[in-house]
């Protein structure tokens, strides 16, 4: 094969640089949210031993009281921005004593809740059952779940989730752990859950 001169070497250079740049643009079909995501995405994954505190460690923000009253600390332990995890996502979560998870559902997401500490009240798809140390809840997709803290310890919880996207949710109402976490309000709140309707659907209170 004869070699390409200099402009003809550039012009090919250029037409690569574009493909790439196509390549790199496009993403399946969703919301804008999920193609901001996926410019973080590491581009490749990371292998990860994580202790008990290791990982993002974040503090809900104060709910208003009509919407939530989860002020929790949870740990992202493996996603996209933690190993680059480009599939599924887990984290661990302290549910302190009279607080829940408010009902909810992922559209696109199944969602398997192990528990490994304390005592609580599952609400799933319309029935109801005590669960303790040990217990395991699976919720397909779009299936409506809830838990409550009906102890007097924290509830400790590993969520792990088939699809990525609950997670940039869940950093919109938390900070930081360090940092004061101001309250949201319900006008806040209330959008940035219209915002994320794409990984979690919240039932009216």
């Amino acid at each position: 094969m004869r070699p390409l001169n200099t402009p003809q070497f550039a012009a090919f250079a250029m037409s690569i640089a574009s493909a790439a740049l196509i390549v790199g643009c496009s993403c399946l079909p969703g919301s804008s949210s999920q193609h901001a995501h996926a410019a973080s995405t590491p581009v490749r994954s990371e292998a990860l031993i994580l202790q008990e505190s290791d990982g993002e460690r974040r503090l809900h923000r104060p709910p208003p009281g009509a919407l939530s009253n989860l002020t929790a600390l949870f740990t992202l332990k493996v996603d996209r921005r933690n190993g680059g995890a480009p599939e599924f996502v887990m984290l661990t979560e302290d549910i302190p004593a009279g607080q829940a998870i408010s009902p909810h559902r992922h559209p696109h997401s199944d969602e398997i809740l192990f528990i490994y500490g304390g005592t609580g009240l599952a609400s799933l798809a319309g029935r109801q059952a005590s669960v303790v140390a040990g217990a395991t809840i699976y919720m397909p997709r779009n299936t409506v779940v809830g838990l409550r803290n009906t102890g007097t310890e924290p509830l400790r919880i590993v969520a792990i989730f088939s699809h990525p996207g609950y997670e940039e949710y869940l950093r919109e109402i938390s900070v930081p752990e360090g940092q004061i976490p101001t309250p949201l309000t319900i006008e806040e709140l209330t959008a940035i859950r219209a915002h994320h309707l794409d990984s979690a659907v919240y039932e009216q209170p």
